[in-house]
This record gives C-alpha cells, structure tokens and sequence, in this order.
C-alpha cells in the first residue's frame, strides 16, 4: 500500500526555527569554506627566492657556479638551468646538482669573458605545476647581450589550454562518477535501474577515464617544450611515468579499472534485483494470502531482503574505496603534498575532494531525476530529502576541511586581496554564497513535495479496481497501470475481465470471423490493416507521451524544485571552472612570499651612497664622511669613503673604520677596514654582504690619538 508524503500544515513553533537555524548554519559553514578553502592546496607553486650572483648583481670575477634557491623542492633535468653568454653561447656544464634543502647548482666552464651573462631556468614543482624564470648578472660590468630576456611562458600555449581543459574534465568526470553512485546508493536505490541516471554516472567514468589518458600524454610537452608535436612523444611520455605526477596518473587509471567493475555491478545484478523487489510490489496482496498455507515465502523474502542489503553494503564499501583513491590521485600530487604538514594535509584534501563529490556529483544526478527520469520511476519526496540531509553533511566537511586549507595556503588578509589567488577565492565565496541561497530555496521546496503523481496514479487505480472486483481484481489493475507507465502503451484489459463482462463475445467473434473468412488474404485490406495499426500506434504513443508531461508537471512544489535544482546545476558548473583555475594558480602565501624577495633584491638599483656628519669632541673635530658601496648587493661590494672638513675640502684624518650589522639576522657586526688612497680617501674591494636586508652601517673616525667618534645610519643592501 502506497502511502502520500505531504508536508505538516502545521509545523510546531520550534521545529520552524530548528529549520531555519540549520538553514543558517549551512549558509555560514559553506560560506566560511569558501572564504578558506580551494579545491586542494596548500602553499604550492615553487618560486625563486634567491641565487647566487643575485639578479643583476655585478661581480669582479667569473663564478664557478650559479645557483638558485627555490621556495620548495623542484624536479631538474640536465636543461633545466641554462647560463648564456653575451653572444648567447652555452657556457654551463649542462647538469644541474641538488646542492642541499631547495638550492640547486649548476658549474660554468673557466675562462669566461666579462660582460653580462643570462640565466634561465625550467623546472617542475613539488605539486607537479611547471615554474620558469631567467635573470641576469655582470662579470666586471655590464655589457650588451643577443639574449632577449624575457620569461618563458611554460604550461602556456595550445598545450596548456588543452591541458587546462583536461584538469577540468577530469574534475568534472570524479564528480559526476562518485556523487552520482553516491546518490543512488545513498538516497535513491530505485535510480539504479533508471537509464538516464546510469548515463550520468557511465558519462562520469569515461569523461574522467579520457581526460586522464589526454593528461598523460599532454604532461610531457605542458612542463617542456609546449609544443604540440610532441604529445606523442614516447620518450616524453616514458620521462612521465617515472614522475609523482605520472605515477598518480597511472594509479587513476587502474582504480578506474576497478571503478568500471563496480558500475557493472551497480546497474547490473544490484539494479535488476530492485526491478525484482519492485515488481513483486504488485504480488504482495497474494503472497499474503498464501502465507496462511506457509511461511516458505516469507522466508525468501526475508532472505531476498538481507541479501539486498548485503549487497548494498558491499558496494559502498568497494565504492568508497575507489572513490577515496581517485580523490588520492590528485593529493599525493598537487598541493596538499607539499608545504607544511603534508601527511596530515593529503587525507584532508582527500575529504574536501570527496565532499565536493557527494554535493555537485548528488545534485546533478538529483537534476536528471527530476528532469529525465521515466514517470513510472519518478523520484520520490523520500529520496530527495535524503539527498538534502547528505547535502547539508558534504557542506559541513567542506566548511572543516577548508578552514585546514587556508591557513596553509592564503597565510594572510592582505594575500586574500592583494594576491590572483586571494581574487579568485574571493570570486569562489560569492559563486558558493549564490549557490547555498538556491539551495535554500531548494530545501522549502523538498519541504513541500507530495508523492510522486504516477504513485497517486497507481494507488488511485488499484483502489477502484479493488472496491469493484476483489483485492486479486485490484492487484491486477495495479499491475496493469504499472505496465502502461513503463511501455508507454494503453491500459489493455485483461482476458478473465473480459470475460466476465461479456459472455457472448466469444460467439459474435467466431461469426465474424466466419463472415470475412473469404477475405482473409486479400493483400489490400492487409495493407489498409497495416496503415491503421501504425496510425494507431503513433495516437497511442502520443497520448502516453502526454500523460507523462501532465503526471510529471501535476505537482507544483515538483516543479519548482527541478527549477531549483537546475539553477544550482548552472551555478555548479561555473564554480567548477573558477576551481579548476584556482587549483593551478600560485597560492597567496608563496606569492608574498616571492613578491617580498623580489621587492628586497630590487630595492638598490645602483651604487649606494650615504653622508654621515660626525664631531670628535676634539679641536678641528668636526666633518663629514660620505661611503658609497658599489653594486650595493649581496656578494662581493666595492666600498670607497669620504672624509670632508665643513668647508668641503678633503679632511685628512688618522684612521677611519666601518662595520656592518644586520640585527634582524643577528649578523654582525662585520668590520672593515679601508686603506688609505689620497688625503681624505679610502677604499676597499671585496666587501661581502651575506644576504639582503636594513643593514646598519657604523663609520668610526678618529681625528687624533684621543679623539674619535662613531656615527651611524641604516640603509636597504641586496
């Protein structure tokens, strides 16, 4: 017996405000994950922190080595750092040397000329994302050089397009795959025998199946050459498969074998033994009378019953299994492999990526439902409150799982706004905003929903039949309506009825026969005979598509949520996109970071220049010494000081010294010691500075064997 769903007319009070404050909270958690998560990562992209000479830094003599320091581990080739000449020769050995932490090092041949030199470099990141760069550095003095700088716009062009693509396809694909298995096995069990909910779910499977194999063969040239001819280089595609990013490939494509073997079960024995359940619906009247003759077939049905269950348990195992390692194949890979905490990082992402699934993925296969699904299978008011239920869970780990992630990869307020990838999370909370205000007008919807009408359709029939005939006659209707549904045919009536209503059928029918016995074989009435059956057929399949239209549209609350429903789906679909974008975008925090490095080492771009007065105390004591250092970078510096009286002529002095000290650091203080070149003039060559930085610059002058003084004065080096 088929009972109908409706909503309370009258929800207590309390129950109202329970609603709207889960409302409320679903609102805010989702609202707060996407202010602090993205797809996956945690402080990602590799950048150059640093490299010795620096950028445009000016050394007296050729170095034996050029190294560069990255914000994290990189994967090097022997091509991957290249030093050019002013002609733009190669003069670097070629293999490039981990020289411990994240610096890497590559030797120069000897006998280099003066002038200035160009380096680049290409390498992988430890999140499997291509980073490139080149900067420049002079041998005595700056020269002009035939080597354009510029940077190389690796995992761009026509191949990273396509690979971008690729990404968001196979985003797309685990979606639609988990969430839409989720679904069925979660909320709509009868979905798995509904033909547009298995394309959804198979569509899934080969969309995220192809886009992996198109990123396996596309990874070679999309951290290389970029050049399309090479994407079906086997040479290429053999260096992948020995990469982090080719092994998580590869590892996807073998969980999906076994993902393949799951969806056979699910929509083969698992869907064919629910048909099973679902016809036996209309026998139960009769198996119930049988009952009193034996309890054998309460027993099978029993036994029918828990090994459904089984079955259902035993696919949600093996289902979250594969799906928990497809959602691996991309942390073990990307961001949440590298930074801080990475072994604790990887299994949130693989949460955050699961519950991205069970929400999107359940909302599109909630959509076909509503939109695709037959009417004699329509879902039902049960299922899709289940779905609400999952929903408002999925939002929840999201919300935890994203707090985790932006403290790792956002780090600060001003990388939220000041940042492209603060921007685009930013862009992420207004699209995850909209998209929780739909669903909330989705759930006073779900809150509203009724049985399906083709159920009230059944229930309706079998009640008449059953009040005239019998309860045999009115289970007898049921399945009849029931088969119309599904054949789309008109309701035929069956032989014992026909029967019973007329007893001289049999009689009028034989004497009919008899009367056109004589015509049977005239090939024009057969043929005028075949033209109206197919007429025929055409009205009756048009009046069974008409009835569907008008059982699907005849509930209100049905019809507004597939509006819902399809609002979200739309909304879906460009957050996805925005995501895809965000997880191959460099995060906030390694940008600052890298923007901090590149603000301090470009804050000189010339010799630096100070005057400090001074008074010794002493008769003729007072002056001025002026001290330029020359390139003012990290390396080897050439300092010249300036003593002048007041007057403005050369003050000539005892002794002068000077000593730098980095306090951030705790360097320092580092003494030199000038030799004297004319009368109020020293130099020195090779004074180093370890590393960039406010850097407080003491000069001490002596005017007599008494009389001396320290000034000092802070300045920007490096």
């Amino acid at each position: 017996m088929t009972q109908a769903i409706a909503p309370r007319a009258a929800a207590t009070t309390t129950g109202g405000v329970a609603f709207r404050v889960r409302t409320l909270l679903l609102l805010l958690l989702a609202v707060i994950g996407a202010v602090l998560a993205g797809a996956a990562p945690a402080s990602a992209h590799a950048a150059l922190t640093g490299s010795d000479p620096q950028q445009g830094a000016v050394v007296g003599r050729a170095p034996t080595q050029v190294s560069l320091t990255f914000s994290e581990k990189v994967a090097m080739s022997d091509d991957s750092v290249r030093v050019l000449d002013p002609k733009g020769k190669r003069v670097d050995t070629g293999k490039a040397t981990d020289l411990g932490g994240t610096t890497y090092g590559v030797k120069l041949h000897s006998g280099l000329p003066d002038g200035t030199f160009t380096v680049t470099y290409q390498v992988v990141s430890a999140d499997s994302h291509p980073v490139s760069g080149a900067f420049t550095f002079s041998v005595g003095a700056p020269s002009q050089t035939s080597v354009a700088l510029s940077d190389p716009a690796v995992g761009g062009g026509v191949v990273g397009a396509l690979y971008g693509v690729g990404r968001y396809v196979s985003y797309a694909g685990f979606i639609l795959l988990v969430g839409g298995a989720a679904f069925v096995l979660a909320c709509w069990q009868r979905g798995a025998g509904v033909r547009p909910v298995q394309r959804l779910v198979v569509s899934g499977w080969l969309a995220l199946t192809g886009a992996t194999l198109a990123l396996l063969l596309l990874r070679g040239s999309y951290v290389g050459s970029g050049k399309v001819g090479d994407i079906f280089d086997l040479t290429l595609l053999g260096q992948v498969l020995q990469t982090k990013a080719g092994a998580a490939l590869v590892s996807r494509l073998l969980l999906l074998a076994a993902g393949a073997l799951f969806i056979a079960v699910l929509f083969g024995a698992y869907a064919r033994r629910d048909e099973d359940d679902a016809t036996d619906e209309g026998d139960a009247s009769g198996r119930s009378d049988a009952s009193d003759k034996g309890d054998g077939s309460d027993k099978s049905g029993v036994d029918a019953d828990a090994e459904k269950r089984d079955l259902t348990f035993g696919l949600a195992i093996g289902g979250a299994v594969v799906a928990a390692g497809l959602a691996a194949s991309w942390a073990m890979a990307e961001h949440a492999s590298t930074g801080i905490q990475a072994g604790l990082a990887m299994p949130v992402d693989v949460l955050h990526l699961l519950a991205v699934a069970v929400w999107l993925g359940g909302l599109s296969a909630l959509l076909v439902a509503l939109f695709r699904a037959p009417v004699e299978t329509q879902i039902d008011a049960a299922a899709v409150r289940r779905f609400s239920r999952l929903a408002f869970g999925s939002v929840t780990v999201l919300a935890a799982t994203g707090i985790y992630q932006s403290w790792r990869q956002v780090g600060s307020w001003s990388a939220l706004t000041g940042t492209w990838y603060g921007q685009l999370l930013l862009i992420k909370i207004g699209l995850v905003a909209v998209l929780v205000g739909i669903a909330w007008i989705s759930r006073r919807w779900t809150a509203q929903l009724s049985e399906a009408p083709q159920a009230k359709a059944l229930a309706t029939a079998g009640a008449k039949a059953g009040a005239g005939t019998g309860t045999t006659a009115g289970t007898t209707a049921r399945a009849t309506a029931l088969a119309e549904l599904r054949t789309k045919q008109p309701t035929k009536v069956p032989a014992n009825s026909r029967k019973s209503s007329s007893g001289g059928s049999d009689s009028e029918n034989a004497d009919s026969r008899d009367s056109n016995s004589g015509h049977s074989n005239s090939r024009d009435s057969h043929s005028a005979d075949s033209r109206r059956a197919a007429q025929l057929a055409r009205q009756q399949t048009a009046v069974a598509t008409a009835r569907q239209k008008r059982l699907r549209d005849a509930d209100p609350a049905r019809a507004g949520l597939r509006r819902s429903v399809l609002a979200e789906a739309g909304v879906a679909v460009v957050l996805l996109a925005v995501t895809t974008v965000l997880t191959s975008t460099e995060p906030g925090r390694t940008e600052e970071a890298a923007k901090q490095v590149t603000s301090s080492s470009s804050q000189r771009s010339g010799p630096l220049s100070l005057k400090l007065p001074f008074d010794t105390g002493g008769q003729d004591g007072k002056g001025t010494a002026e001290i330029t250092l020359a390139p003012a970078r990290v390396g080897g510096n050439e300092m010249h000081v300036y003593v002048e009286r007041p007057n403005g002529k050369a003050f000539d002095i005892p002794e002068v010294k000077v000593a730098f000290t980095l306090k951030a650091k705790k360097i320092g203080p580092l003494p030199v010691t000038p030799d004297r070149i004319a009368t109020g003039h020293w130099s020195a060559i090779g004074v180093q500075i370890p590393m960039a930085g406010d850097w407080e610059i003491a000069v001490t002058v002596r005017t007599s064997d008494i009389d001396q003084t320290t000034v000092t004065k802070n300045a920007k080096i490096g």
